[in-house]
C-alpha cells in the first residue's frame, strides 16, 4: 500500500522571528494528530530552514536515533559531550541520544540554511550516546542504524534513471530536490510516499539532479 502525502499538507511550525521555519511530516511539537505520530520505526521527519545566526538553543535528548541531511547551507552540532562539527550537502549526521545528551544546532554561517532531520525510535533504550559524522556519503551506500532496525538509502538520480524501492515492510521515500516518478505518482522535493509491504518496487528520476531519501525499517516501536 502506498500513500503520498505532499510538501503542502506538512504543518509549518518554527519561530519566524526567530530565523526558524519547519514543516513537519508528522505530528511533533505544537501540532498534534492522532492519525500521524509515527510510520514504521521513523516518528519525524522535518524539513528545518535556518536563517544565518538562528539556531535551536540547548535542549536534551533521550532514547532517539536523530538523523540530519543538509540539503544548502552549513549546520553546525554541539552537545553536552564536548563534541563540535559542522555539516554540509553529502554528510550523514547521526546522534544516538541514549540514556541521554544535550546538544546546539545552529546556522553558524552567513547563507541560509536547509537540512531534513529524521527521528527514529530504537530497537534497544539506554546506554551511552554516540554521534558521528559520514563524510560526502556516495550514492546507494546503506546508511544502517546499529540501534534501529532500519538503513537509509541515498540515491541521486538523472532524467529517466531508475532505482529499486527496498523490499521491507515500511518504507519512506522523501524527495530532497527534483522529481521522482513512483509508479502512476509524480513526487516533487519536499513530498514523500509511506510504503507498506513494499515488494519488486522501482522508481525513476524524473529531472536530472534529483535526491531522494529512502528508509527500509523492518519492525515497529517496542516499548516492552
Amino acid at each position: 500500500m502506498l500513500h503520498i502525502w505532499r510538501e503542502v499538507d506538512r504543518y509549518r511550525g518554527g519561530d519566524a522571528a526567530a530565523g526558524i521555519e519547519t514543516r513537519h511530516a508528522f505530528s511533533f511539537s505544537g501540532f498534534y494528530d492522532p492519525s500521524n505520530t509515527r510510520f514504521g520505526l521513523l516518528v519525524a521527519c522535518n524539513e528545518e530552514r535556518l536563517a544565518p545566526g538562528a539556531g535551536f538553543a540547548e535542549h536534551p535528548h533521550a532514547d532517539v536515533e536523530i538523523v540530519s541531511w543538509v540539503i544548502e547551507g552549513e549546520l553546525t552540532h554541539e552537545d553536552s559531550a564536548g563534541r563540535r562539527a559542522v555539516v554540509r550537502p553529502g554528510d550523514v549526521q547521526r546522534l544516538s541520544a541514549g540514556r541521554g545528551i544535550r546538544h546546539v544546532e545552529r546556522n553558524a554561517g552567513s547563507e541560509p540554511l536547509r537540512f531534513v532531520q529524521m527521528w527514529l525510535v530504537p530497537g534497544v533504550f539506554g546506554g551511552e550516546a554516540e554521534y558521528e559524522v559520514v563524510r560526502g556519503i556516495a550514492d546507494g551506500t546503506p546508511y544502517g542504524l546499529a540501534r534501529a532496525d532500519a538503513v537509509m538509502h541515498v540515491r541521486r538520480l538523472g532524467a529517466g534513471e531508475r532505482t529499486a524501492v527496498p523490499d521491507a515492510p515500511w518504507v519512506y521515500v522523501h524527495v530532497v530536490r527534483g522529481g521522482l516518478r513512483l509508479g502512476d505518482e509524480l513526487l516533487e522535493a519536499g513530498d514523500a510516499a509511506r510504503i507498506t509491504d513494499a515488494k519488486r518496487l522501482e522508481a525513476a528520476g524524473e529531472v536530472s539532479g534529483t535526491e531522494v531519501l529512502i528508509w527500509e525499517m523492518h519492525a515497529e516501536p517496542s516499548y516492552g
